[in-house]
């Protein structure tokens, strides 16, 4: 017995409008669709294709954090610990009573770490590492066209023809490899 070959249909759209509405019909007849791709954010996509809300805020705070903690440890350090000086007349001997001048530094700090930590794990998550393979299907999706991107082994014919029939500009069907 031979078993079908897994299939990846492209659905081509023009208008974002049309592009939701054929989600909604396929989502309503039970066809799973395993990407979208869309030149700008379209809002609703992400409900209608059952994308779970992203966990990327849990890091930004962990790594918030992390840039706070790595602060008061470089301010305790250069200032009272391995340096320490009189400012004012003012001897720098403890964290605590030192601290109101080293939130600027803390508030810095945390913000730089963040914002880099963050963008260190988006380009790694999203695979934007230099010589990585594109994973869009189509470039004009970066410009003005609208993809849905679904996986099948049922038969072809019949979403190209729920395709066809959502407004679909452009269909095309590969195998997957």
């Amino acid at each position: 017995m031979r078993s079908e070959s897994t299939k990846i249909i492209y659905g081509i759209y023009d208008d974002d409008d049309l592009l939701i509405k054929s989600i909604n019909i396929l989502n309503k007849k039970g066809i799973s669709i395993h990407e979208v791709y869309t030149p700008f954010p379209v809002h609703g996509v992400d409900k209608a294709i059952g994308l779970k809300k992203t966990r990327i805020s849990y890091l930004a705070f962990f790594y918030g954090c992390f840039g706070t903690a790595f602060a008061c440890l470089l301010s305790w350090y250069t200032m009272i610990h391995d340096w320490p000086q009189d400012i004012g007349g003012k001897p720098n001997y403890s964290l605590y009573v030192n601290l109101p001048s080293f939130v600027p530094i803390l508030f810095e700090i945390t913000i730089f770490c963040a914002a880099h930590f963050m963008c260190l794990t988006y380009l790694i998550r999203c695979g934007l590492f230099p010589c990585a393979e594109p994973k869009n299907p189509d470039p004009r999706t970066t410009d003005d066209k609208f993809l849905i991107e679904i996986h099948t082994k049922t038969d072809v014919n019949e979403l190209v023809k729920q395709f066809q029939e959502n407004g679909a500009i452009e269909i095309s069907v590969k195998d997957k490899p």
